[in-house]
């Protein structure tokens, strides 16, 4: 999908697929790292799943990254 500018907006299966990876982990390894079986985590990276407010926080707290960005929320949004 892309944005108005004209650059790529990554879905939120997406980021959490590129997490995974950019730090080694199989679906497997990351499922039990956050409590969600295997198949969960793939229907959530290839779009099948939309994960559960628990299931971001989970996400949040293992890869160390805010929810704005795991939901594509943009900085003009937030409160400063």
């Amino acid at each position: 999908m892309k944005s108005r500018g004209g650059t790529m907006k990554l879905s939120f299966g997406e980021k959490i697929r590129n997490l995974r990876e950019d730090a080694d982990l199989n679906q497997t390894q990351l499922g039990k790292a956050v409590n969600m079986t295997q198949r969960k985590i793939s229907y959530i990276e290839c779009g099948k799943c939309e994960p559960s407010v628990e299931d971001i926080i989970a996400f949040c707290h293992f890869f160390k990254v805010s929810s704005d960005y795991l939901l594509g929320i943009p900085d003009k949004y937030r409160k400063k």
